[in-house]
């Protein structure tokens, strides 16, 4: 039987092999160290001799297999060839179970392998599948009591019994599915196809479990595919795993997030072809498609893995523009931490965890815009304006914030993907203009003296028509921008727990609110001249602030190149480390500096004339 098996190992390896495709390579080391990390150490227990050979023979062919692998996977046969040693010895069964793990979770980024199926398994067909393809060895009931099985040595596996499924996932089934196991009668399965074959490993886990009586959990098929029945009954309660084993659920986002898989894939693909231009829209479609759709969702939850994976997908995007030699490997790198996403976007958010999360995104994307609109309304407070002219301010940021509850109530679709960052850029340069507008509006009145003599007289028409539309402008602009975003993340953290999010967001809501007032009192209580001048400073800042971020957003759907420096990255100042957005926000910050330099020397008397006063340099 073994040389039987074997070959039809090598068929299969072959057929998983075609059309170029490397992952067979890689999927079949990862499941001969999956059966070493689990058998090694019980083969070391036991001492027969029978069983230790077993395990020599599968680390020798890890080791060839490794080597087959070419340059990206010598430093795995390096490190294969210690644990061979070890093996061969039948030493330290921890540490080598401890390592295969480790080799696996390399493999795995280093060969950008999928560990779960694109789209929930049919378990239906897969039931079917089963009496056909395995019932004959392990019964109909899974238990392995059959008459051909008492022929057989060793004996197929029970898939009732904790011994042999509490330590397997479903993606050790898959590769056992694929490959076969050496040395049994378990051959490869490698002429179904990938779905069947991943339906039937799925099929597997539902044979021991009870009815399901409870409504299924939210998890991903990243979670379900890589976990151990104690793991996910851990994790979700051991009444939910019935219901998690037999109605795999199907997560938005996870969707999501395997279309942006399928599209890195594809731009690889492209890549190895020479396709360079068609590679670099592939990636870019990949991440408007893919991630943007659900970015909000998950830098709610995780905002350092965003930031990841924005950055990878840069990465990826550049090496495709410049044909880099290590394209393959941003990519594979990209598709490790999308599969780390889809691993933790999922499940039921604690009140708590979700309430301060929504309290902290409603003061980190309100704070510019509150600061702005406090300025304005102690500036105009001060200037003793009628109250109509503010209400041109209050009026704003109600239509802003009306907006951003009508995007909250109608869900992500209202603004969805590109369309979401096409609108935050445009909106994003508009609120800039409007903001340099009322830095402007503010520095030509800052002549103190000549203000308050006219004042009280010419309110209206210090203000004027243009100037009350202006004021309109300049806070709707500065918090529609922020309102919306922060409705998209609200919607997001909804999903994990609505009543977490609505108590978080109006307590951010309170804060800012306090702020406002703060802020107001404090800028009523100062002079006239501090007073303006501050407020010139904020609008300035805000402005430079918000011009990154609309830059960054215009690169992100991809009407502008990008150009990365190293530096931090700062996206509550809204500094990216690019060219493309830094020199512009540079520009702005130092263009105030400049204007204020020039004005003071215009008003130097020149050599030979007289000062303004009348009086000579001499």
């Amino acid at each position: 039987m073994r040389p039987v098996v074997f070959l039809t190992l090598l068929m299969s390896f072959g057929a998983l092999a075609q059309g170029g495709e490397e992952a067979g390579d890689w999927h079949r080391l990862v499941g001969i160290l999956q059966y070493l990390q689990a058998d090694y150490p019980s083969a070391v227990a036991s001492g027969e001799e029978l069983e230790l050979e077993e395990q020599r023979s599968f680390i020798r062919e890890a080791v060839l297999a490794a080597r087959q692998l070419g340059p990206r996977g010598e430093p795995f046969a390096a490190r294969l060839d210690g644990l061979r040693r070890r093996i061969e010895a039948g030493e330290d069964p921890e540490g080598v179970n401890r390592e295969c793990g480790e080799l696996v979770e390399g493999l795995v980024l280093a060969g950008g392998l999928s560990r779960s199926p694109r789209r929930p398994p049919d378990l239906h067909r897969a039931g079917e599948l089963f009496k056909v393809n395995c019932a004959p060895c392990h019964g109909p009931k899974g238990d392995g009591k059959t008459e051909i099985a008492q022929t057989m040595n060793p004996r197929p596996s029970s898939f009732l019994g904790a011994e042999a499924m509490d330590a397997l996932t479903p993606y050790k089934a898959f590769n056992t599915v694929s490959f076969g196991v050496e040395g049994t009668a378990m051959p490869s399965f490698s002429t179904l196809e990938e779905e069947d074959r991943w339906a039937l490993s799925f099929y597997l886990f539902t044979l021991r479990q009870a009815a399901c009586l409870e409504k299924p959990r939210r998890a991903t098929l990243e979670e379900l595919a890589t976990s151990t029945d104690p793991q996910l009954a851990l994790r979700f309660g051991p009444l939910a795993l019935p219901c998690l084993r037999q109605r795999p659920p199907e997560v938005d986002e996870e969707r999501s997030l395997l279309a942006a898989r399928k599209g890195i894939e594809d731009a690889l693909h492209l890549a190895s072809e020479g396709k360079h231009a068609a590679a670099r829209e592939a990636v870019l479609d990949a991440y408007l498609t893919g991630l943007e759709p659900v970015e909000p969702l998950l830098r709610a939850r995780d905002g350092k893995l965003v930031r990841e994976l924005e950055e990878s997908f840069g990465k990826l995007r550049l090496a495709a523009e410049n044909q880099s030699p290590h394209l393959s490997d941003e990519g594979r790198k990209l598709l490790a931490l999308i599969d780390r996403a889809r691993r933790t976007g999922a499940g039921q958010g604690d009140f708590w965890v979700v309430f301060w999360e929504a309290f902290i995104i409603l003061l980190r994307e309100g704070f510019e815009a509150t600061v702005v609109i406090a300025a304005l309304l102690a500036v105009l407070k001060k200037m003793s304006v009628h109250r109509a002219q503010a209400s041109y301010v209050h009026l704003g940021w109600v239509l802003a914030l009306l907006s951003g509850g009508l995007v909250f109530a109608l869900g992500r679709s209202a603004l969805a993907a590109a369309d979401r960052e096409w609108m935050e850029a445009v909106v994003g340069l508009l609120a800039v203009g409007m903001l340099l507008y009322a830095a402007l509006w503010l520095n030509a009145r800052a002549n103190v003296r000549k203000l308050m003599g006219e004042l009280r007289l010419r309110t209206q028409g210090a203000i004027g028509r243009g100037s009350l539309l202006g004021l309109f402008g300049i806070s709707f602009t500065a918090v529609l921008r922020e309102t919306v975003e922060t409705a998209v993340f609200l919607q997001g953290l909804a999903v994990d727990s609505g009543s977490g999010t609505l108590y978080g967001a109006l307590a951010g809501a309170a804060a800012l609110l306090a702020m406002v007032v703060a802020v107001n009192r404090v800028g009523y209580r100062l002079p006239m001249k501090i007073l303006f001048n501050a407020s010139t400073v904020v609008l300035v800042a805000t402005a430079a602030v918000m011009l990154g971020k609309a830059l960054h957003a215009f690169q992100e759907v991809g009407a502008l190149p990008l150009a990365p420096v190293r530096m931090v990255r700062l996206e509550a100042l809204g500094l990216y480390p690019d060219a493309v957005s830094l020199l512009p926000q540079a520009l702005l910050a130092i263009a105030p500096l400049l204007w204020l330099a020039l004005r003071r020397r215009a008003a130097e008397p020149q050599d030979g004339l007289p000062s303004p006063s009348g009086r000579g340099l001499g």
